[in-house]
């Protein structure tokens, strides 16, 4: 039997579609998929206040092998129950959100897509349109979306529609890219027709993921020279890295296109189009902007457009950042890790007044009110994009936009694993144990405001920099961060919590001891 609950994954569903020796069983079979399908239709119909046999569902996939097979069972269970769906085929999952607000306007879309997870898994994301003409559109399913949705395809007790519903084919990719390119020439006073990029070199590194797109209908088309580009051809095994831009092969690629082709911007994506990363030539070498790069970068941007704004960001943005973001004249808000996190903090903000148009978690992705607050990695090339036009005007590069940011000396991340099931109650006596540690300690501070674990921060002689300690909700991990300004300042800060988790024998703490 299935356990339906353990396909949830926060906000998304994924699972194994793939039977590979010795490994995880499938549970994305023809049967809970077609009952996903059958399920989400229902609750759309209940969201949108429609009826299910005027609801119209579009249906993307990223280049994952047998996803073809996964979006028709999707079909299958949508029109069994009466509503009408259409294989959008190869997409980017921010193209599954807009199809419901451009001139497509879909009620809902679902994105097959596993991200950047091994080839043998899969999943699916899902969003939804307007319940009115007109109106605004209810945006991506939450986690609590999610478990109702499961809930109801685990019990399977679906009513057959006396008519089925239609099913088609339907371009989703042409109306987004011809927005992206709208958005390009209008930013830049620019015709239809121009080609702002003429005489640019800029590569692209689709991972061989769906983003391909990007290169050859985009860049092309608007003059870039996009030779040197690498793995633009949709491939499910991924043969070449993952598609991942917090992957350090992946990024090696990229810096690696950016340099033997002398590109003057290198652009990465991960597998669904809905993060990215960026290479810029640097003195004679390249620059990655990843991770609190890329977050630094984006403010600048927003910054000159918007003035002050604030910027949300998960928790293990670095001490150099939000110095960086403050000179700005900005504001920082770290908050918790998770991209629905950080963009529904955004929001709350937003509804009290905040000027929090950006958030961006330090995995890639980035999402902007200007765009729905959508996380979509290809909408945030495009404002670097239009931002590295104006400087190459200007007579600049997009160097220069960063080049106050420090950097710390050393940083790391370490899992540490939590062997026991009850890891949750465990998990949380650590962290209250390293708070008590760290309270009184000297050379020690506990860092607040903080929304995630326990961050501490040590003085120059006590390790030179922070550490976050934080308990993962879904996994029986304790994922560590830890950043120093000094050479040998993660080894000390990793050898004061080790003291504070000495306890803790069903602590694997050997990542911590190796540093």
């Amino acid at each position: 039997m299935i356990d339906y609950k353990k396909l949830q994954n926060g906000s998304d569903i994924r699972g194994v579609l793939i039977d590979l020796p010795g490994g995880k069983p499938v549970n994305l079979t023809e049967e809970s998929v077609t009952r996903i399908g059958a399920a989400f239709a229902l609750y759309a119909s209940k969201k949108l206040g429609k009826s299910v046999s005027v609801l119209r569902i579009g249906i993307g996939r990223d280049s994952r092998i047998n996803g073809d097979i996964l979006v028709g069972w999707l079909i299958n269970g949508i029109t069994s129950v009466g509503a009408n769906a259409y294989d959008g085929g190869m997409a980017s999952t921010p193209a599954m959100f807009m199809c419901c607000v451009n001139e497509l306007k879909f009620d809902a879309g679902i994105m097959a897509t596993a991200s950047h997870l091994p080839m043998e898994r899969n999943g699916m994301k899902f969003f939804l349109g307007s319940p009115e003409k007109g109106g605004e559109a209810l945006g991506g399913l939450e986690k609590q979306d999610i478990s109702a949705i499961l809930e109801m395809a685990e019990k399977g007790e679906f009513e057959k529609a006396a008519k089925a519903g239609e099913s088609g084919k339907t371009d989703i990719m042409t109306p987004y890219i011809e927005g992206l390119k709208k958005k390009i020439l209008a930013a830049l006073g620019e015709n239809e027709g121009a080609k702002p990029f003429d005489g640019m070199r800029i590569v692209v590194d689709a991972g061989n993921g769906a983003g391909g797109f990007f290169a050859t209908r985009l860049l092309e088309p608007l003059g870039a020279d996009i030779t040197g580009s690498r793995f633009l051809e949709p491939d499910g095994n991924f043969p070449n890295h993952q598609p991942n831009p917090e992957n350090e092969e992946a990024m090696m690629s990229i810096v690696e296109a950016v340099q033997t082709s002398n590109a003057q911007l290198g652009i990465i994506f991960d597998t669904d189009v809905d993060r990215a990363g960026a290479v810029l030539p640097n003195n004679n070498g390249a620059l990655a902007l990843d991770r609190n790069r890329l977050i630094a970068l984006m403010t600048a941007i927003l910054e000159k457009e918007y003035g002050r704004i604030t910027v949300v960001t998960d928790s293990i943005t670095s001490t150099g950042l939000a110095e960086f973001i403050e000179n700005l004249g900005c504001r920082h808000h770290r908050f918790k890790r998770g991209y629905r996190n950080v963009i529904n903090e955004a929001k709350r903000l937003m509804s009290e007044g905040e000027n929090a148009i950006f958030a961006m978690e330090t995995s890639g992705h980035g999402a902007l009110s200007e765009n729905y607050f959508l996380d979509d990695g290809a909408y945030v090339i495009v404002k670097i994009l239009i931002e590295f036009v104006r400087a190459a005007r200007r007579g600049q590069t997009l160097n220069s936009l960063i080049e106050s940011l420090d950097e710390p000396m050393e940083s790391t991340e370490v899992r540490m694993g939590v062997n026991t099931e009850d890891f949750a109650a465990y998990t949380e006596k650590v962290l209250e144990k390293v708070k008590a540690h760290f309270e009184d300690k000297d050379g020690y501070y506990i860092v607040l405001p903080n929304f995630e674990g326990v961050r501490i921060g040590a003085d120059k002689s006590h390790g030179d920099g922070w550490f976050l300690i934080r308990r993962s909700l879904h996994d029986p991990l304790m994922p560590t961060n830890l950043e120093s300004n000094s050479v040998g300042g993660v080894k000390k800060l990793a050898s004061a919590l080790l003291e504070a988790i000495a306890e803790f024998d069903l602590l694997d703490t050997d990542g911590l001891k190796v540093l």
